[in-house]
């Protein structure tokens, strides 16, 4: 499938397997429970057709489709992507692949053993090796190839180009164990995810030096130590041939060859009709056609879809007698357009005849799609405006929408740092509260922005507390000046001569003229004002407006009345406290694993009608008691404040694999347009999405990924740790792309890492989610799905979910012919 929404080369190159899109990466039977607060959680099994080795024969070749040819065979290249994770994982060591819960696993294939034996005082880590474990040169895998490793990616020297070193730069030192065999690792700092290290591990010819780590691994890996072995890299050809290592000393490869073929996805069903490709991800349509040729291939009935399905007996008679009318020109152009549709059909029969070979592998991807709110300026900077946002959001039917349809479960995701299914996962939503329209209102209304704050004059804007101390201060000032020139002033006046009263009264009469003319001109800049947006947006490329359409019914904006306005009871200085408010609340959630809204449901239940009888609007839990809430649920229309409408710029990919994310942004915008927030939907090629918008901070609200992972504590923080200001004014986001983050949120992940009990990190790690939901930032929507199309006689291939594959064990359960398939037809 497309990966569009996905930070490219940011993801950690997955030791067990981590893609990313159509579902985030599969979800195996995942089952977990490590602590009392901890959820028992259950993901999605893997669908990989499952068949013992002795079931799967030996010899012949797979093609197996990537986006497109990797740039880069180095895992630790910023340029790195899924398939060069694809490709290194069947040539090098991975020392501790994910399992199918989400957790690091010992691979025996190459390591007896890792532990900790030392912690104090400092942390040891002793790696006893397979001593059968060679590169394919023969050499043996041992203390030089970690030690060349680590200095390569320690970030100590800068003549590596390195894209990560987590963890490396804590090491202090490698040395030989006692024999050959054995690796001692020595930390200067504890790592609670020494596990994540050395994988996949690069011989040290090419870790050894900048030249040959820079540049010696990008389109060659001349030794390896996996089932597989490069053979070949064509980029005429876009492909990777990897063949079957005579050195390997684990369980011998089933397949003689594996090619890595990259097949553009809106080509990817031709290339499975015509055999080129045996594995590959797909989107939803290329899914139903092969559904439906399933069906259609059992039912020996014309089909009655595809082209032409849709002409109806009326327009077919109507295209006949055309085609055989006396008008000479007409019935040339009908024939011409009935030939053409001939071939369109039978070309599609022919398709769907070959699409039955294959079989739809599906489960949920190990990742999860967000919505992201650029927190850095604008509206969205107001932590009352995020939350509203994120409570005006029906999750779950957003989950439904893509999910349901695929026959997966649909459950709303309720944690950054862990998906279900991974011990350590815990919903976490209760930081922010559910979706409760009122509740968004009053957050909104809290934050200034009320119907007909469109028309109201410009002022300062400043949120909360620094407006405030501004508008003091501005005041004390203008009092100071004024009882300054009092005595000044009374002098001045007791000398005034009638000539200049004169004058005085000429003045004023034309300054009351000047001043109805400037009244008139302002109410003609209002009224345009109130259409620029809209006028500005229908001539842009790929954009509408959201709740600035129009509709009939819904009238101009009106200047608030007494009747009909928004009070704001509460000052603006109540965020401050609202805000505290709910840090504890969060902290509440992450420490002993309820709130105070759950523990108290039934009262409030009890309360509710009385509440709702009492004025100043809902009771909101994140918004100060009494606030109002913006408008009746009949008002249309977007807010506004100091003269500006609150539209947010939402942007979404154009390309055609990204239709199911477009949908869920447009639900989205229906959704927030209901509490009066408009969005300005633009539409942007796949390949400038997340480079010239998501990673710059071009947008307001966007959608994207970002893969689970076993190690959150390194691989979360440069996600969600705090903006820090460079020396020439920018930001330093990391990977934080919506620009939101708090010190305590760091200070969380700084303690986890260095936590060498499990337990305690993890509680540590659900204490950090709490509060990455109470900042509202990012909005974990749902796992994505993962759709794999796979000849359906192959076997131990298709959904993996959070498991590596094993690649040995990949093949056909008939015996195939060996070599390309290009040739086949179903």
């Amino acid at each position: 499938m497309s990966h569009v929404g996905v930070p490219r080369g940011t993801v950690r190159k997955r030791r067990s397997l981590a893609l990313l899109t159509a579902g985030v990466l599969t979800i195996p039977a995942l089952a977990g429970c490590s602590s009392d607060s901890e959820e028992t959680s259950r993901g999605v099994p893997q669908d990989i057709a499952p068949a013992a080795r002795d079931r799967v024969a030996d010899g012949s070749t797979v093609n197996w489709a990537v986006d497109a040819m990797p740039t880069t065979l180095n895992a630790f290249q910023a340029d790195a992507d899924s398939a060069t994770t694809k490709i290194t994982g069947a040539l090098l060591p991975t020392l501790f692949p994910m399992d199918a819960a989400g957790q690091p696993k010992l691979n025996p294939d190459y390591l007896e053993s890792a532990k900790i034996i030392e912690r104090e005082p400092k942390q040891v880590v002793l790696y006893k090796l397979n001593q059968q474990a060679v590169w394919s040169d023969g050499r043996e895998i041992g203390a030089p190839d970690f030690v060349a490793q680590w200095r390569a990616l320690s970030g100590k020297d800068s003549a590596f180009w390195t894209a990560r070193n987590a963890g490396y730069e804590r090491i202090e030192k490698i040395e030989r164990g006692a024999d050959d065999l054995q690796v001692r690792v020595t930390f200067a700092k504890p790592y609670a995810d020494w596990r994540s290290l050395f994988s996949p591990l690069y011989p040290k010819e090419i870790t050894g030096s900048p030249d040959t780590f820079n540049d010696g691994a990008r389109t060659a890996l001349k030794n390896t130590a996996g089932p597989f072995q490069l053979k070949s890299v064509s980029k005429a050809k876009g492909t990777v041939t990897l063949v079957r290592s005579p050195r390997w000393w684990g369980d011998k490869a089933k397949l003689d060859t594996l090619v890595f073929r990259a097949v553009a996805p809106k080509d990817r069903t031709k290339a499975l009709a015509d055999g080129t490709v045996h594995i590959t991800d797909v989107d939803a349509t290329t899914a139903d056609r092969i559904a439906l040729a399933l069906r259609d291939g059992s039912n020996g009935q014309p089909l009655a879809h595809g082209p032409g399905a849709d002409l109806t007996p009326a327009a077919a008679l109507r295209s006949w007698a055309l085609a055989h009318g006396s008008d000479e020109e007409q019935a040339e152009i009908a024939q011409a357009a009935r030939e053409k549709n001939r071939k369109a059909v039978v070309a599609y029969g022919a398709e769907q005849k070959a699409l039955r070979g294959y079989a739809v592998r599906k489960s949920l991807e190990p990742a999860y799609t967000q919505l992201a709110l650029n927190g850095e300026s604008g509206p969205l900077a107001d932590d009352r405006v995020r939350r509203a946002v994120a409570r005006a959001l029906d999750r779950q039917e957003l989950a439904e929408t893509v999910l349901k349809p695929l026959g997966l479960p649909a459950k709303p995701l309720g944690s950054h740092l862990a998906l279900a299914g991974q011990p350590g996962y815990k919903d976490g939503t209760g930081a922010l509260g559910d979706q409760n329209t009122k509740e968004a209102q009053a957050l909104l209304a809290d934050a200034g922005w009320t119907q007909g704050g469109a028309a109201e004059k410009p002022k300062d804007t400043k949120a909360g507390s620094e407006a405030e101390k501004k508008a003091d201060k501005d005041e004390a000032d203008k009092t100071k000046d004024a009882e300054g020139k009092a005595d000044t002033e009374d002098k001045e006046g007791t000398e005034k001569t009638e000539a200049e009263e004169k004058t005085t009264d000429k003045d004023e009469a034309e300054d009351k003229e000047k001043a109805d003319k400037t009244d008139k001109d302002e109410e003609k800049a209002d009224r345009a004002a109130v259409g620029s947006d809209d006028s500005a947006a229908s001539r842009a490329e790929g954009l509408y407006i959201v709740g600035q359409d129009d509709k009939p019914g819904a009238g101009p904006v009106q200047a608030p009345d007494a009747s009909t306005a928004t009070h704001v009871l509460a000052p603006s200085r109540a965020a401050a406290a609202q805000s505290l408010a709910l840090l504890r609340q969060a902290s509440a959630v992450s420490e002993d694993g309820t709130t105070a809204e759950a523990a108290s449901k039934a009262t409030a239940q009890d309360k509710a009608t009385a509440q709702d009888k009492q004025p100043g609007g809902a009771a909101g839990a994140y918004a100060p008691l009494g606030t109002a809430a913006p408008a009746p649920a009949s008002v249309k229309g977007p807010l506004g404040k100091d003269g500006k409408t609150l539209t947010l710029r939402f942007v979404l990919p154009s390309g055609p694999g990204s239709q199911s994310l477009r949908g869920v942004g447009e639900r989205i915008a229906a959704m927030l347009e209901k509490i009066g927030i408009g969005t300005e939907i633009t539409k942007v090629p796949d390949e400038s999405y997340f480079k010239d918008h998501i990673a710059s901070g071009d947008y307001d609200l966007a959608l994207y990924s970002w893969p689970a992972t076993a190690y959150p504590a390194t691989d979360g923080r440069p996600i969600y740790a705090k903006p820090e200001p460079a020396t020439d004014g920018s930001l330093l986001v990391e990977q934080n792309y919506t620009r939101v983050g708090t010190d305590h949120i760091d200070q969380l992940f700084d303690q986890a890492v260095a936590e060498l009990d499990e337990k305690a990190a993890r509680e540590l790690m659900k204490q950090a989610d709490a509060r990455i939901w109470a900042a509202a930032g990012s909005i974990p929507l749902f796992q994505r799905p993962q759709l794999v199309a796979v000849d359906k006689k192959l076997a131990n291939v298709g959904a993996f979910g959070f498991a590596a594959p094993r690649y040995q064990d990949i093949g056909f359960t008939d015996r195939q012919a060996a070599g390309s398939p290009a040739d086949r037809k179903k």
